[in-house]
């Protein structure tokens, strides 16, 4: 049995880092995708299927940074003096809340609650980002209207975290599932 969980866990952890690296495509192609990432799906796919949170938990974050690595490095290096190791905090911070509120919603796994999983993971990542660029920018007054301005000029970006969120989380759960159905194995528990 054991071999069988350290199979599905191998499984799990290559589907998130492959698809993880499907992060990179928007910013080669043009700055219309912005924010269109697959971290949502895989912070919730994580919570789902990882019965140690740890996992849960370090499995979104390692993509994030390995995929953020070589974003701010190759893409966006003119705005980092040197080489980036890290930037970016309130990124793992939000993807961090959408870890724990998976592994409370997602205990059961149904279409309705992957839905709401991912339409909740694209509204922590706006909330939580935007509210750190008003608290941390001098864009907007450090005052109720300043950060409603900055809620309202972020809106543009949020449609593409919903429409990202949705898509990667129905391309996670369907690809599990459908290995599932090919290798039985998968289905005894959590890895």
């Amino acid at each position: 049995m054991n071999n069988k969980v350290n199979t599905r866990w191998g499984i799990v952890a290559i589907i998130v880092l492959v698809v993880a690296m499907s992060r990179l495509i928007p910013h080669t192609l043009t700055s219309s995708l912005f924010n269109f990432s697959p971290l949502g799906g895989i912070a919730l796919f994580s919570a789902a299927y990882f019965s140690k949170k740890y996992f849960a938990y370090l499995l979104p974050l390692v993509a994030l940074w390995v995929s953020n690595l070589l974003i701010n490095n190759l893409f966006y290096a003119q705005y980092f003096d040197g080489f980036s190791w890290f930037a970016n905090p309130e990124v793992y911070f939000a993807f961090l809340l959408i870890v724990l509120m998976g592994s409370s919603l997602l205990k059961k796994i149904t279409v309705p609650r992957l839905a709401i999983g991912a339409v909740s993971s694209s509204l922590i990542f706006f909330v939580v980002t935007n509210f750190y660029v008003w608290l941390n920018t001098i864009l907007y007054p450090k005052n109720i209207g300043g950060l409603v301005t900055c809620y309202v000029a972020a809106i543009p970006f949020y449609w593409n975290t919903l429409a990202s969120d949705l898509l990667y989380t129905g391309v996670l759960f369907g690809l599990f599932e459908f290995a599932k159905r090919q290798y039985p194995s998968f289905v005894l528990e959590k890895a």
